[in-house]
């Protein structure tokens, strides 16, 4: 399959090397091409350079928000949440339309330094709000519980754990339901939490994630849903 994933970022990044590996044709999307392959510096995060991980990548391709989203068949939306409406915009909603977008972004507003806190929230949803702005696309939402080193390699977690998904579509949920097994996450281990509005209860986790990452000192963990009986 041909996948296009939205951001340079360490998320966009891991799981475009993962598709790749599997097997799938891989475009990463950024704003301007040029700018983000002379950029040297490493990013806030001290991840190296787009540059250098790209040239161990060779391929995996680079090229504009709209080329990349033009000739994929899925779409991933790994932007920095608060950036993420403005560049699936750029990628375009004819080039999105019909297509399963996955969205594993959380809006995160750094604004006031932090810890970042989330916008919108309670009401709303980055999930939902792409669902809106794009209504032709078949939204998912999931994996943005974890770190997106986990998302690929669920194995680093010990023991049993969950990911959860949400949308409108339930065949799009279907499609990315098959994506997490080949992820290596166990069938079990996936909770279809409903439509797109239950990306409001997914997002409202990662003040907590962030806490117990500076609790713990790491971020491979996870959470499990331990049932009665």
């Amino acid at each position: 399959m041909n996948y296009a994933v939205i951001g340079t970022g360490i998320v966009g990044r891991t799981l475009a090397a993962k598709l790749s590996d599997l097997g799938h044709k891989v475009t990463i999307g950024t704003r301007d091409v040029r700018r983000t392959l002379e950029n040297t510096e490493p990013d806030g995060y001290g991840n190296e350079p787009f540059s250098v991980w790209s040239a161990a990548h060779p391929d995996i391709a680079l090229a504009t928000f709209e080329e990349a989203a033009s000739t994929a068949e899925t779409v991933v939306n790994a932007t920095a949440g608060m950036s993420s409406l403005d560049a699936l915009r750029a990628a375009g909603a004819d080039n999105l339309a019909g297509k399963l977008l996955i969205d594993v972004a959380n809006p995160l507003d750094f604004s006031q330094g932090m810890p970042p806190f989330l916008n919108p929230v309670g009401t709303d949803s980055l999930g939902e709000q792409i669902q809106r702005a794009f209504p032709d696309a078949r939204v998912v939402k999931t994996l943005n519980t974890m770190n997106c080193s986990v998302m690929v390699e669920p194995s680093l977690v010990p023991g049993d754990h969950h990911v959860f998904l949400c949308g409108n579509d339930a065949d799009a949920k279907e499609q990315v339901s098959r994506l997490l097994l080949a992820f290596g996450w166990p069938e079990d281990a996936l909770i279809d939490l409903g439509d797109i509005t239950a990306s409001r209860a997914t997002e409202q986790t990662l003040p907590l994630w962030i806490q117990l990452w500076t609790s713990l000192g790491h971020w491979n963990f996870n959470f499990r849903i331990q049932q009665a009986g």
